[in-house]
């Protein structure tokens, strides 16, 4: 089952909605649901679920919908450095801070930050951007964890974590500045629930960069490589901090472009996860 956000043809308030066969989306408004984060946080979401597909909610093309980010005003945070692939991206791009990734990587802590807002987060189908002060930028295909208020795992997206890597690679302080930024974080196109862990590192995660029309850059792996459980990377999150409208949290990126590409106005990116969909955004100067 996959949960989305989305806008009818003529309306003008989003509304929560599920799809069972990726071709239709079931209005859950139509049966009284109204607002994700009050849903996210059903005791057995799944059985919820199934319950108000029982109900018949009004079905409509999902080709006909616009999906918006399958966010509200929850909080988005990112872990780093949980590929081995990723630890040496970073230690390249940066002969000052590599002794730092590279202790992260092995050290029980993991690196956590603060990526953006939920009203913040860029949909599938809108554009992601790309800082007009840095030379070098790429997406970064990310799994993403669904938290609800209580810190609990109840489903996966699509995340694109956004990164200018010259300003990362300068000196490790400016990581807000590359990560943080206008259109850095895009979120979509659905939220996947009731899997577990388990299946879910079956998953893969590929990207795929296109540039009028060509291909200029593919590349996958499989979320199996991700280092830390994610019940750690959760727990380390929800350490000393409460989160009362839930969050989402990026489990780090496994696909890194070779050192000698960057992402350009116009580029058209999409990230695919197996278990959830496609993500597409096209690349502006912001």
């Amino acid at each position: 089952m996959k949960l989305c956000r989305f806008l009818a043809p003529g309306a003008a308030t989003p509304a929560v909605g599920l799809t069972l066969d990726g071709a239709t989306v079931l209005d859950l408004s139509s049966v009284g649901v109204t607002d994700l984060t009050e849903l996210l946080d059903a005791p057995d979401l799944p059985a919820l679920l199934q319950s108000l597909v029982a109900k018949s909610p009004r079905s409509l093309a999902l080709e006909a919908v616009r999906l918006l980010a399958p966010v509200e005003q929850q909080e988005i945070w990112a872990a780093g450095v949980t590929y081995l692939r990723s630890k040496k991206a970073r230690m390249e791009e940066s002969d000052f801070s590599a002794t730092a990734y590279d202790r992260v990587y092995e050290a029980p802590r993991p690196e956590l930050f603060f990526k953006a807002l939920g009203h913040k987060v860029v949909a599938d189908g809108a554009p992601v951007g790309i800082r007009a002060d840095a030379r070098w930028n790429v997406p970064e295909p990310e799994l993403a964890l669904v938290l609800n208020r209580r810190g609990q795992l109840v489903g996966y997206a699509v995340g694109n974590d956004m990164s200018s890597r010259d300003i990362e690679g300068e000196n490790l302080l400016y990581l807000p500045q590359a990560k943080v930024y206008d259109r850095s974080c895009a979120i979509g196109p659905f939220i996947t629930v009731g899997v577990s862990e388990a299946t879910a590192r079956t998953w893969s995660i590929s990207v795929r960069i296109a540039r009028g029309g060509v291909e200029v850059f593919a590349g996958a792996t499989q979320i199996s490589q991700i280092k830390r459980t994610f019940d750690e990377l959760i727990g380390w999150l929800t350490r000393s901090q409460t989160f009362p409208t839930g969050a989402v949290l990026f489990t780090g990126t496994g696909v890194v472009p070779a050192n000698d590409f960057t992402l350009a106005a116009g580029d058209d990116v999409e990230i695919a996860i197996s278990g959830i969909g496609t993500l597409r955004n096209s690349v502006v100067v912001v």
